[in-house]
């Protein structure tokens, strides 16, 4: 259980972190393909951790543009909170 608290703690952190960062205005573009990189990573660990079978692979191809790159994370997030979710889910019962 204490593992399981831990887990959900780096996630939170890592999922704030990575809202700030889509919402600062002054962020580079650079910077704001890393923070949204970095939150499909985070969370990608964070599912290994936890036993999961994990696929952080984001496909760029046709993504041209700043917005559409962090589109691609963001989707990617997305799939893997779902997964995230699912697996808790499990775990509390």
């Amino acid at each position: 259980m204490n593992t399981l608290n831990k887990t959900i703690l780096a996630l939170v952190t890592a999922s704030v972190m990575a809202t700030s960062a889509f919402a600062a205005s002054d962020e580079s573009p650079t910077d704001r393909i890393q923070s949204a990189r970095g939150s499909v990573e985070a969370l990608a660990v964070t599912l290994e951790n936890m036993g999961a079978d994990v696929d952080a692979n984001v496909n760029l191809n046709g993504a041209y543009s700043v917005d559409q790159k962090v589109s691609a994370y963001q989707t990617k997030h997305a799939e893997l909170q779902a997964q995230f979710d699912e697996l808790h889910a499990q775990s509390a019962e």
